[in-house]
């Protein structure tokens, strides 16, 4: 049965791929599945139909069949234990796996969203100037850690993974900053992520979404 997921009919990111359906995409597109994609608009993320898939109003969800899942660790992790191509076969080596995809959500994706929120949401508050920095700083430490503990390997744990999938999409959200630049080993990382096949597809249909949606 093909799953259907659904993204932005309007991205905020302007087509530059950050949004959390990209992970979707990307993980579908590795293990070779077909997908279809529904696309929602803000005020249909608020809505009842939608809210039945995703009780918060995000986006993606993943419906196939009588099965219907929200966010996006989730719905990777599913793809990855469903498919072929993401998660190792030892059980050591899966559970690894597992833990960087926790990781990267949960360790080094908090302090880059809130750094997020405070550039656009807080740049007019009288505290912006003193927290922005403290905030920058979070963020380096976490890449400071993570780049020593990749050191010169391709990848975090052996082959590319889920784990690998879900990081390099967390740290592209800092492009632009220089913040990973400052690490080359994490630069060249998130560059090797982006130049895989699988990648560059996910990447071509959602820019395409924006490209129709803007005439």
């Amino acid at each position: 049965m093909t799953p259907t997921i659904t993204a932005f009919a309007q991205s905020p990111d302007r087509g530059r791929g950050l949004a959390r359906d990209m992970r979707v995409r990307w993980a579908l597109e590795e293990v070779g599945q077909v997908y279809e994609v529904r696309l929602v608009s803000f005020d249909e993320m608020k809505r009842p139909a939608h809210l039945a898939l995703h009780p918060f109003g995000q986006i993606p969800t993943y419906e196939e069949g009588d099965l219907a899942l929200f966010e996006s660790g989730a719905i990777v992790l599913h793809i990855a234990q469903t498919h072929a191509g993401l998660l190792p076969e030892g059980a050591n080596a899966r559970a690894r796996t597992m833990t960087w995809m926790f990781a990267a959500l949960n360790t080094i994706e908090p302090p880059i969203v809130e750094w997020e929120q405070a550039r656009y949401l807080e740049h007019d508050k009288p505290w912006y100037e003193a927290r922005l920095p403290l905030l920058g700083k979070r963020i380096r430490g976490r890449l400071e850690q993570l780049s020593n503990r990749l050191g010169d390997a391709d990848w975090l744990d052996g082959a590319f993974s889920a784990g690998d999938l879900l990081m390099v999409t967390v740290l592209r959200r800092l492009e632009g900053s220089g913040m990973v630049d400052a690490f080359s080993n994490l630069s060249a990382y998130v560059a090797r992520g982006k130049a895989r096949p699988a990648y560059q597809r996910a990447f071509d249909a959602q820019l395409a979404v924006f490209t129709a949606s803007n005439g």
